[in-house]
């Protein structure tokens, strides 16, 4: 059943991937030359992901640890670029929340974003909303640019887990946390 429930959730990703790259004037120039040279900008942004997450994995602890709360961590599982939909990348993740881990609020620029709960409970607030609590098996959509005032794991004693797929601009960062204030 949760094997269905994640192929029904990158189906939903695939399928607004698809329609973001049908849209009519969405190609840019730098899309077409992204689609020149597509083995080289899949290689290219993977490295700026990966160094741009561990830059950013690194002051979201600090952050955590100023706040008293540990902080998020994230394993990208596969990123690539989108051969059907110049200058977008899709990428998956496995989101990992601590007992007791808050994120900072934060935006994923214009990606559209799923998140399946693969383990234990999350509550999670996008802007304007209220607070939402998801259990094992449950899952959310969040469209481009929205902003994520709260994601948290519910319990002080076990850890929880999310499958996060992103449709992402080629290049952007996955996520951008509000500035500290």
């Amino acid at each position: 059943m949760i094997s269905k429930r994640i192929a029904g959730g990158v189906l939903i990703a695939g399928t607004a991937a698809a329609i973001l790259g049908c849209a009519p004037g969405t190609e840019q120039p730098a899309a077409q030359a992204i689609r020149a040279s597509q083995a080289q900008a899949t290689t290219v942004t993977q490295a700026t992901h990966t160094t741009q997450e561990q830059a950013r994995a690194a002051a979201q602890a600090g952050a955590a640890m100023a706040s008293g709360h540990p902080s998020e961590s994230l394993k990208l599982l596969i990123q690539k670029a989108l051969p059907n939909v110049p200058g977008k990348t899709f990428t998956s993740a496995i989101v990992t929340l601590p007992p007791d881990a808050r994120a900072m609020p934060h935006r994923h620029g214009d990606a559209f974003v799923y998140a399946y709960v693969l383990k234990g409970t999350v509550r999670s607030r996008l802007g304007g909303e209220p607070m939402r609590t998801y259990h094992q098996g449950e899952n959310w959509t969040e469209q481009p640019g929205a902003h994520h005032v709260a994601t948290e794991n519910a319990s002080n004693k076990k850890p929880a887990e999310l499958l996060v797929v992103f449709v992402s601009t080629t290049g952007d960062p996955l996520k951008v946390d509000d500035p500290h204030k």
